[in-house]
Formats: C-alpha cells, structure tokens, sequence
C-alpha cells in the first residue's frame, strides 16, 4: 500500500473516529440536561447510541470528558488565535482578541451553549474537570503571552503564567454572570468588564 493511501486511510479512521465522538458527546449531553449528570450513567448513554459501556471508554476516558473533552482542542485553537495577533498588541488586547472566536460560538450555539454553561456551574466534578482544561490552556497560551512582556527575562515565564490565570477566571466570571442571566447579558460586554476590573 502507498504511502498516499496510508495516509488517506489515517486520515478517515481519525474523521470517524471525530464523529463517533461527537455522537457520543451529543447524546451524553441529551440524557445530562433531561436527567442530570449524576444521575446518568455510562451505560445508559452507550445503549443510547447503540454500543457497550467498554465501547464508548475508547472515545471518553471519563463521563466528564463527553461535556468538557472539546475544550482540549479550543486551547490550541485559542493558542493558534493568540499567536496570530498582531506583535504590537500588549498580552492583554492579544488574549481578548483571541478570546472572540469561542465567545462566537457560545453565541450561536445559543441554547446548548447555556445548558452546557448551566451543567458545568453545578456539577462539582465538571467544575473540578474544567479546571483541569484550564490548567492545560494556560501551559498553551503561557508562552505566546511571555513574548508580550517587556522585563527580566527570568520572570516573564511566571508573569506569563499569571496573566494567562487571570484571563482564564475573567472568562470564567463572565460566563457564570451570563449563565445566571440566562444568556440575556451580552457575554463580550461582561468579559470585558471583568478584564477592566482585573487590570485597574
């Protein structure tokens, strides 16, 4: 077999692979907001999507990853964003702007964005499970941020590390304000109020 049709085939077992996923998060996500995330189980959602409970831990390594699994991929979304700013930004305008694309798609997924917002606030092991994703962006994002900052060379790693922290919880003070709300308070205005309160 060609190196071309290795390749090819690579490439569809990882598209399916995306779509299992996905079907899978769907369907958790479905059974989460009709039932609540305790009171649904593994495999309740695999018999929803018609595989065993061993099955769908291929895709998942955990329940909590069916609602915050996604997230992985928005940190290097939100590190490529980053990176893309213009080099005269300061770290801040940078992390904003890079911020406008996932605030985009809270928007247009509208109520599935809220339901998901809603679960996560009150679900502790998805809040403990976000933090982790967190933990993960901010090793993402960290670096392009350390390259803003003017000063020692020998603290910039951990001023970077600082910043990227107290963007992420801005983000996540907005989306708690905008969740309770009900997605009726427009989500840029709060994080940009929360970053303007942080940087005073």
């Amino acid at each position: 077999m060609t190196e071309t049709a290795n390749a090819r085939r690579s490439g569809l077992r990882e598209a399916t692979r995306r779509a299992v996923r996905a079907e899978i998060a769907d369907t958790a996500m479905t059974l989460f907001m009709e039932r609540g995330f305790e009171e649904t189980t593994v495999e309740q959602i695999a018999n929803a999507v018609g595989m065993s409970g061993r099955s769908v831990f291929r895709y998942f390594d955990t329940k909590e990853d069916m609602v915050v699994g996604s997230m992985e991929q928005l940190g290097h979304d939100l590190a490529a964003a980053l990176r893309a700013r213009p080099a005269q930004e300061s770290a801040w305008e940078a992390l904003r702007r890079a911020f406008d694309e996932p605030l985009r798609t809270l928007r247009q997924d509208g109520g599935i964005a809220l339901a998901r917002s809603t679960l996560l606030a009150t679900t502790p092991s998805l809040r403990a499970a976000q933090q982790q994703k967190h933990a993960q962006w901010n090793a993402l994002l960290a670096p392009a941020v350390a390259d803003r900052l003017t000063g020692p060379a020998a603290t910039r790693d951990y001023q970077a590390r600082a910043v990227v922290a107290a963007a992420l919880a801005c983000m996540d003070a907005a989306v708690e304000e905008w969740t309770a709300s009900k997605g009726r308070k427009p989500l840029d205005r709060l994080l940009d109020t929360a970053i303007a309160a942080v940087r005073e």
